[in-house]
């Protein structure tokens, strides 16, 4: 299928767009004590081939020649943001969503009644959000955070983990998940090229897909409601995110119109922006926000946990009781990412 031509950021590195939000908070996911070794051993308990069978064995994968126009979306949004393009499936289900999942081989999964109802350029933009994942290397915790949602709801009831503890980690998890949505805002912008499209899409999210609805009078709501001064008000709406993978649609919005305001989206468009292996190295600011995120992942895990080494402790404990293998045995087992990728 030919990808038609637009406007293209050949090689670009997420650095170019990330949130600082996301960066700090990816970055102190990985102080976290033996979390690599936990998303691993999740892999060699089969958990996410397990939920991959789940979860793909009632979708459709589209291609050439199955929902043509909504795949050749897929293409042309991996083509403008320089990124293979992964699987992509349609499941139908009420609620208007799509989520990547995959640790090693992602796979996208769009739900039916987002790409029946939506506009085209929403629908793209979506499939540019979700393709932000997979740029950003999402794909790890994000998966993570799905399994973790699942044995928390007891789908995985049989699998050992008596006496893991899961919640501190998963509140962690969503934490970081919050962040990570408002960079995947900012990838859908640059690809579909307007940043008012992704805009609207969060609007429909947030309302439906009504005729009528206006997206300039949804960006005046969502700067009355981050300008909220009511302190009561304020901290209600933060405990209310606590649980919430994704942050409020208007909050989103903002972040979103705020990055623009800054100019960041037009050099960008302009071909200013930071290639792929050309990173700068972090800076102080970026250490102190890492640092800010390390202390609100540390008093997750204290008030559900009872401290960060009890944490690490029990982690370690699971881990040996479950195979029977030291640690120099786990550190050396293949990597199970893949194991799980080849499940489909």
């Amino acid at each position: 299928m030919a990808i038609e031509p637009a406007i293209a950021f050949p090689g670009i590195s997420p650095r170019s767009y990330e949130h600082p939000a996301d960066r700090a908070a990816t970055s102190a996911l990985h102080a976290i004590p033996l979390l690599d070794r936990l998303v691993r051993r999740f892999g060699r308990l089969g958990v996410e081939a397990r939920f991959r069978q789940m979860l793909l064995g009632d979708s459709v994968r589209l291609g050439p020649d199955q929902v043509p126009d909504v795949w050749g979306m897929h293409l042309r949004a991996a083509s403008r943001l320089d990124v293979t393009p992964p699987p992509l499936f349609v499941t139908q289900h009420p609620m208007v969503n799509a989520l990547t999942f995959g640790m090693r081989s992602p796979v996208i999964v769009v739900f039916s009644s987002l790409a029946a109802d939506y506009e085209p350029d929403e629908v793209e933009s979506v499939l540019a959000h979700e393709l932000g994942h997979v740029i950003s290397d999402h794909v790890t915790y994000s998966t993570m955070l799905v399994l973790l949602a699942q044995l928390l709801s007891g789908v995985f009831s049989d699998i050992p983990l008596a006496g893991l503890p899961v919640r501190g980690l998963y509140l962690a998890l969503l934490e970081w998940s919050r962040a990570a949505e408002l960079t995947c805002d900012r990838a859908a912008a640059l690809e579909i090229d307007d940043p008012m499209v992704v805009c609207r899409m969060l609007m429909r999210m947030a309302g439906g897909a009504l005729p009528g609805m206006n997206v300039d009078a949804f960006v005046r709501q969502a700067t009355e409601y981050t300008e909220e001064e009511d302190l009561f008000a304020r901290r209600s709406r933060f405990a209310s995110e606590l649980g919430r993978s994704h942050p409020a649609a208007v909050r989103r919005v903002r972040e979103l119109v705020t990055w623009v305001q800054s100019g960041d989206f037009d050099r960008i468009r302009s071909g200013s922006y930071i290639r792929r292996g050309e990173e700068p190295p972090p800076s102080a600011e970026f250490d102190a926000a890492v640092q800010h995120y390390r202390q609100r992942f540390t008093a997750m895990i204290d008030r559900t946990v009872g401290g960060v080494n009890k944490l690490s402790n029990q982690i370690t404990s699971w881990l040996r009781r479950d195979t029977g293998d030291d640690d120099s045995a786990d550190n050396t087992a293949p990597d199970d990412g893949a194991e799980a990728g080849d499940a489909d």
